[in-house]
This record gives structure tokens, sequence and C-alpha cells, in this order.
């Protein structure tokens, strides 16, 4: 089983996601192995007491292919989650100075 620090890989800080954060909704970048009941415990885990999450939405991001003059490639799959917390949830501390 992977620990709570593998799970949660980063947070997405956009211009979206900032907006949402008002409403208590945070975006991350998380292992794609993982599924919503691992990511749930995570954050509950790795923000500390008092962060309870409501739901977890999941979804797959497909790489995109790249070039750089005759060499193609392409950049890796990855998977994001969108939380949302509880109303009597306090706020995630990690981005209350953004």
């Amino acid at each position: 089983m992977m620990s709570p620090y593998d799970i949660i890989i980063k947070p997405i800080i956009t211009e979206a996601s900032m907006d949402r954060m008002d409403q208590g909704v945070y975006t991350f970048k998380v292992a794609r192995n993982a599924n919503k009941s691992e990511i749930k415990k995570a954050i509950e885990v790795v923000f500390g007491e008092g962060v309870k999450v409501a739901k977890v939405n999941t979804m797959t991001v497909p790489g995109k292919l790249k070039r750089m003059g005759q060499n193609q490639g392409k950049t890796p799959t990855w998977k994001k989650a969108i939380v949302t917390l509880k109303p009597d949830s306090k706020e995630i501390e990690f981005f209350e100075g953004l």
C-alpha cells in the first residue's frame, strides 16, 4: 500500500483552481493508480486534523504529442483529483498564502 505522501504528488495552482478555493474546492496531481477513497484518506492525513473531505472527483489527463524539430515525443499521462471539503472543515493551510 502506498503512503499518503506518495499518493498526493503536488497541488495544481492555476487561475481556475485558485478561484474555486473560496468554495472549498482544491485541485491536486495524484498517483495514477490511486482511487478516490485512497485520495480522500491521504488528504485528511497529510493536511491534518480538521480537514474533512466531502467528495473527490478524478480524471485522467492524456499526454500530448510534442515536437522538437524532426523528433516527436509524448508527455506522460497523469491523474488529477478535484477535492471538495465539507462546510464545517477547516481550510488547507498550504494554499492560504497564495
